[in-house]
Parts: structure tokens; C-alpha cells; sequence
């Protein structure tokens, strides 16, 4: 199972939209091809439902199961 921290998409503590989404579109998806991936959301910093949203969208045409 691969894991997705969501501590590292964050700037200075906290999560900007601006950063996140650049951050988003840096990351190959296709390393999450047919596999089961864990977003891990127990940050240091709250974490907006958007962030969980974005990176659903983009691990739903790759991702086997997608668990939070």
C-alpha cells in the first residue's frame, strides 16, 4: 500500500492553495497505478476538505482503492 502524507504538501505549517496545487502537479500519478493508497490526513496543521478533493480527483483514474 503506498501512503500520501498530507504534512508534505503543507508551507510553513499550513496549507496554502497556491502551493498545494503546484505540489499536485509535480507528483508522477502513474506511480499509483492499479494500487491501493492511503491519503493520510492526521497533520500537524488542519487540513481543508478541498485537499482531500483534489487529490482524490487525481487518484481515482489511477488507484485501485483509495482509503483516508
Amino acid at each position: 500500500m503506498e501512503t500520501i502524507f498530507l504534512d508534505d504538501f503543507t508551507t510553513d505549517g499550513i496549507i496554502i492553495e497556491k502551493d498545494f496545487r503546484k505540489k499536485i502537479n509535480e507528483i508522477d500519478w502513474e506511480i499509483y497505478k492499479n494500487k491501493k493508497v492511503l491519503i493520510k490526513g492526521c497533520a500537524s496543521a488542519p487540513i481543508p476538505t478541498w485537499a482531500y478533493l483534489i487529490i482524490t480527483a487525481k487518484l481515482s483514474h489511477k488507484a485501485k482503492l483509495i482509503l483516508y
